[in-house]
C-alpha cells in the first residue's frame, strides 16, 4: 500500500510538472503574441506618420503659390543617397523655402535598445532641424533622368534629375528578447515603404 502511494505521488509530481511547463509555455506565448501585436501596431503607425510627411513635401517640389518667385534653375539644390534639399512654398504664402531631409547617425540615438534606428531630420530654411520620427533604420534616395536612367550621387547637374525614388525602412525601437540558448536576444519587426519614381510637378523649370 505504501509503495503504491509513493508511485502515485511520483506520477502525480511528473504529470504536475508537465502541466506547469505547458502552462508556462502557453503564458509565454500569449505574452509574446500580445507584445508582437502591439509593437506591430506601433510600427505601422510610425511608418504611416513618416510616409505622410514625406509624401506631402515631396509632391510639392518646385511648387510656389507665386509661380514667378521660383528661380529658373532646377528646384532640387542638393542630392545624395541619404539626403536631399529642394525648393518649395511649404507654407503656401508665395515665398520660396528650402526643405532639407537627411538621416542621422545611429550613434546619436542611444536612448532606444535598437542599435540600428536613427532620426530622420527635416529642416525648413535655416530653422532648427526637426526629428520626423523614431524607428527609421533606412532612408535611401535614388535619382533618375527623364529617360529613366539611374543617376549616381554625387550629382552636380541637378537639372538632370527628373524623378526620385524614396526607400524607407522602420523597425521597432524595442525588440522582443529570446530565451533560448543561441537565440537572438532582441528581435525587431521591420516595415518597408517605397515610392517609385516620384515625378513632381515643376521639378524642372
Amino acid at each position: 500500500m505504501g509503495f503504491t502511494t509513493i508511485l502515485d505521488i511520483i506520477g502525480s509530481t511528473i504529470i504536475g510538472g508537465f502541466l506547469i511547463l505547458l502552462l508556462w509555455r502557453i503564458d509565454d506565448a500569449s505574452i509574446k503574441n500580445v507584445y508582437n501585436s502591439s509593437e506591430e501596431l506601433i510600427l505601422q503607425r510610425n511608418l504611416t506618420t513618416s510616409v505622410m510627411i514625406l509624401e506631402k513635401d515631396f509632391r510639392r517640389i518646385g511648387y510656389c503659390k507665386n509661380y514667378y518667385a521660383l528661380p529658373t534653375t532646377a528646384n532640387i539644390v542638393s542630392a545624395t543617397d541619404t539626403s536631399i534639399a529642394f525648393r518649395s512654398d511649404i507654407n503656401d504664402n508665395g515665398n520660396v523655402d528650402i526643405i532639407n531631409y537627411y538621416i542621422g547617425s545611429t550613434s546619436e540615438l542611444t536612448s532606444t535598445p535598437n542599435p540600428r534606428d536613427r532620426y530622420l531630420y527635416r529642416v525648413v530654411n535655416n530653422e532648427i532641424p526637426v526629428k520626423v520620427n523614431l524607428g527609421i533604420t533606412q532612408f535611401r534616395l535614388t535619382y533618375f533622368d527623364v529617360f529613366g536612367n539611374n543617376l549616381t550621387p554625387p550629382i552636380t547637374n541637378f537639372s538632370s534629375i527628373s524623378s526620385v525614388q524614396i526607400d524607407v525602412a522602420v523597425e521597432n525601437v524595442v525588440g522582443y528578447g529570446g530565451n533560448t540558448a543561441g537565440e537572438e536576444q532582441n528581435k525587431y519587426s521591420t516595415a518597408y515603404w517605397r515610392q517609385i519614381r516620384v515625378s513632381a510637378m515643376n521639378l524642372l523649370r
